[in-house]
């Protein structure tokens, strides 16, 4: 059966992304909606982006720009970086690329890749999968700032805040979040509240599992609430120290 299957921040972790997807049993028959921040923190960000092109080929798949996709990408097109980038999984990265970056159909191949992201998605039921959030109350495309759809957090605060407060169609619940049956969003782990798995706040469902620090990467089937998880990122790098600086 075709299911559609969302999966969170990956940063650079391409062994937890073959374990999840194979503990998902995911086909070609699936359709893949990865949330964004591919990139930073282990050491096979280039290798996840290959693995991310091959499954684009294979099958129906989307993918949502994350704010560190957006430092990788302004580094490969512009050679921009910044302390705050390299401090949280950039020179890792960069690492990863070194192969990558003096083949130029190569280098060009990540760059039309990234290009093609997408700032949010709507899919034919009125759900909503975007990377961090946005702020304006008529719904992301009049978002008035790009870079919320990949850095806000308010979204995932004010989600939390309602949850034991409103029900959808009560007269306070936020008007945010009854733009959509439901919202998928990566970028703030849910570790950070102790929280291993998918985290549903309202109709709000965070996936960012902490992938690029000690937690693990999660994949959703969002007709069901079924999940599958890889074993802790820094257990499949045990040498390594991903984003845990």
């Amino acid at each position: 059966m075709k299911r559609t299957l969302a999966i969170g921040d990956i940063h650079g972790g391409l062994r937890g992304l073959d374990q999840v997807l194979e503990r998902a049993a995911v086909t070609t028959d699936d359709v893949l909606i990865f949330l964004g921040d591919y990139v930073d923190g282990w050491s096979d960000s280039a290798a996840v982006l290959e693995r991310l092109m091959e499954l684009d080929q294979q099958q129906e798949c989307h993918f949502i720009y994350g704010n560190h996709d957006a430092y990788l990408f302004d580094w490969l097109t512009k050679g921009t970086m910044n302390w705050v980038w390299l401090n949280h999984g950039g020179r890792e990265t960069i690492e990863s690329y070194i192969d990558i970056i003096e083949d130029e159909e190569h280098k060009q191949s990540h760059i039309d890749f990234i290009s093609k992201m997408k700032n949010y998605y709507v899919d034919d039921l009125n759900r909503l999968f975007i990377h961090a959030g946005f702020t304006s109350m008529h719904g992301p495309e009049k978002e008035h700032y790009a870079s919320n759809y990949n850095w806000d957090r308010t979204l995932w605060e004010t989600a939390m805040a309602a949850h034991d407060n409103f029900v959808p169609g009560d007269i306070g619940f936020p008007q945010r979040l009854r733009l959509y049956f439901e919202i998928y969003i990566g970028h703030t782990p849910t570790t950070n509240w102790n929280i291993a798995h998918p985290w549903n706040r309202t109709n709000v469902w965070n996936l960012d599992t902490g992938a690029g620090f000690k937690g693990k990467l999660s994949i959703l089937d969002i007709d069901t609430g079924d999940y599958w998880q890889s074993d802790p990122l820094n257990d499949l790098y045990p040498n390594e120290i991903g984003r845990n600086k």
